[in-house]
């Protein structure tokens, strides 16, 4: 039968049954790298002979910093930014703050509650990835009265006074795109995203713009009624198979705005038959998107994209937040835009 462990409530306890000192306890808790390997070894091992949980937010009640820093995001089960979340994690590990992640749930209730709960939990500061709503504008605004955020990916609806940026370079990734496509095909025609957050109207533009400079008409996938729905696959088969049934766009070069959307269209076309099968001498569909989903290149056929440097952008955020938790930098807010790689693939 095993023995139970002995419960310790408070580190002065912890301190008497395991012969470390209280000060030195302390700064293993708050980062392990602060104290001699041999130490921190000897502290594993008699932290497995006892029952103790670390109470981090009672030993930061009289100080005036939490060391929390707080990070949101749109949704969890989007790959792209659970990579950015890894990103700002490593960027993160070894500075002495811990990093608490929530997720807006891709909505305006839930992004107004997670930015309510920072500020309960008096977060030193925090990386949001926001959905672009006018209803956040005031919650965002009263937390960076608090603390400094920096949006990252997307920026908010409105302008928030001291807020930094880092997201991607989308008027640089798209025309890459566009001239590859019109340099090895057709001119792409443009399937847009769900106006879910700033990167639709930014990418939907940078089409523009570019179509328009290498003197082509900018041309649109018809969509029959307005979607603001986070669930880019199902949209962009449903958008395809659509037109597809209706033998639309059967031969055309498609530029979908981002990954997760051509993974969709690319089922629909896989449906319909549309991929590694001769007409007649016809042209070939093509389809290409943005972000380079993890996925995208395990499809059929494997997507061309745009790589998105994510974790550039993960490092660039905390990097600027961790200067205005210091004092480091209070000057005007900086925008930063990293570029994207073209990353050409068998689908176009």
């Amino acid at each position: 039968m095993v023995k139970p462990k002995q419960k310790i409530a408070t580190m002065k306890e912890l301190s008497e049954a395991i012969g470390i000192s209280r000060p030195t306890l302390s700064r293993y808790f708050q980062d392990p790298s602060t104290v001699r390997p041999s130490t921190s070894e000897k502290i594993k091992e008699r932290l497995a002979e006892v029952d103790y949980v670390y109470n981090f937010m009672a030993t930061r009640q009289n100080r005036k910093s939490s060391g929390l820093i707080g990070v949101i995001v749109p949704q969890y089960n989007d790959l792209f930014f659970a990579s950015l979340l890894e990103a700002i994690k490593k960027a993160v590990r070894g500075s002495g703050y811990t990093m608490l992640t929530q997720s807006s749930d891709g909505n305006g209730e839930g992004e107004v509650q997670a930015v309510a709960r920072l500020r309960s939990l008096g977060a030193d500061g925090a990386i949001i990835a926001p959905l672009g709503l006018h209803s956040s504008t005031e919650a965002f605004e009263l937390a960076i009265g608090d603390f400094p955020i920096v949006f990252a990916d997307s920026r908010p609806a409105d302008t928030i006074q001291g807020a930094d940026f880092v997201g991607t370079n989308n008027e640089q990734s798209i025309a890459s795109i566009v001239e590859y496509l019109c340099r090895t095909g057709d001119a792409p025609t443009f399937l847009g995203m769900p106006q879910v957050n700033s990167n639709a109207a930014e990418r939907r533009d940078a089409y523009i713009t570019k179509m328009t400079g290498m003197g082509h008409v900018p041309r649109f996938i018809e969509i029959e009624r307005a979607d603001e729905s986070w669930q880019f696959e199902a949209y962009g088969h449903g958008v395809m198979d659509a037109h597809f049934s209706r033998q639309n766009h059967l031969s055309d070069t498609i530029l979908c705005a981002n990954d997760r959307i051509a993974i969709g269209a690319i089922g629909a076309a896989n449906k319909h038959g549309l991929f590694g099968r001769a007409r007649d001498g016809a042209k070939s569909l093509r389809i290409a998107g943005h972000d380079d989903h993890p996925l995208s290149q395990y499809m059929f056929p494997a997507i061309t994209t745009a790589g998105q440097d994510i974790a550039g952008i993960g490092q660039d955020a905390f990097r600027l937040l961790l200067e205005r938790m210091r004092g480091e930098r209070n000057n005007a807010p900086v925008s930063l835009r990293k570029e994207a790689a073209l990353v050409i693939r068998s689908s176009t």
